[in-house]
C-alpha cells in the first residue's frame, strides 16, 4: 500500500476570508451521520444558501478543484473532524492557507490532507492567479516545500514530522495496521492474555 503523499496538483479553489470556523465548513445539523458519505455535498452549506450560487464550492469555474487557498486562522472553533471530511469529500486534497487551527490541522494529517502554511501576500497572490486562471493547473511540492501555479512559485512551510509523514506514507495509520497484518498476527499470538478466554 502506497501512502505517500510528496506532490497534490490540480486546479485551485480560493476561499477568502480569516477565522473561517468548522461550523461554518460543516454546520452542526449534519453532524448526525453515522458515516462520513455524503458530507462533501454539504461542506459550507449555510455560507453557500446566504450567498446564493456565489461560494466559490458553488461557482462553475471551481468544480472538481483539489487545492484550496484560504487565509488565516482556517478550522478554527469546535474540533469536529467531520469538518475535513467534508472538506476531502468534496474533492479537495489539500490546503494552502497563512494558518490553521492546531487541531483541524490534525485532523486534516489523519486522513491524508497537507495543510501548507505561506505568507499573507504569498498566498493573496496564490488566490489571485486562481482567480485569474480558475482552469489554471496548481501544484503543491511537498519535498521542495513551493506552490506554483503558471509563472507564480511560492515558498510553503509544514512542521517536519507531519512532512515526512505525508512523504514516507506514515500519516496513514490504518494503511500500515492492515499492510502489516501478519505482523500483528504474529505479535497477538505471543500474548498470553488474549487465550485466557
Amino acid at each position: 500500500m502506497n501512502s505517500q503523499v510528496q506532490r497534490v496538483s490540480g486546479t485551485g479553489l480560493p476561499l477568502r476570508g480569516d477565522d473561517i470556523d468548522t461550523d461554518r465548513i460543516i454546520p452542526a445539523r449534519f453532524l448526525r451521520c453515522v458515516t462520513f458519505d455524503g458530507l462533501g455535498e454539504h461542506a459550507f452549506a449555510d455560507d453557500r444558501t446566504q450567498l446564493n450560487g456565489e461560494h466559490p464550492f458553488d461557482q462553475a469555474q471551481y468544480q472538481g478543484a483539489k487545492l484550496l487557498v484560504v487565509n488565516r486562522n482556517f478550522g478554527c472553533g469546535s474540533s469536529r473532524e467531520h469538518a475535513p471530511q467534508a472538506i476531502a469529500r468534496w474533492g479537495i486534497g489539500a490546503i494552502v492557507g497563512e494558518s490553521f487551527a492546531e487541531i483541524f490541522f490534525s485532523n486534516c494529517v489523519a486522513i491524508g490532507i497537507p495543510c501548507v502554511t505561506a505568507s499573507h501576500e504569498d498566498v493573496l497572490a496564490l488566490q489571485g492567479a486562481i482567480e485569474a486562471n480558475p482552469s489554471a493547473s496548481v501544484s503543491l511540492d511537498l519535498v521542495n516545500l513551493t506552490a506554483e501555479i503558471g509563472d507564480l512559485t511560492i515558498t510553503v512551510t509544514m512542521k517536519e514530522g507531519p512532512r515526512q509523514a505525508f512523504l514516507s506514507g506514515m500519516w496513514d495509520s490504518c494503511g500500515q495496521l492492515v499492510s502489516q497484518g501478519e505482523a500483528v498476527q504474529a505479535t497477538a499470538g505471543r500474548l498470553p492474555y488474549l487465550a485466557w478466554a
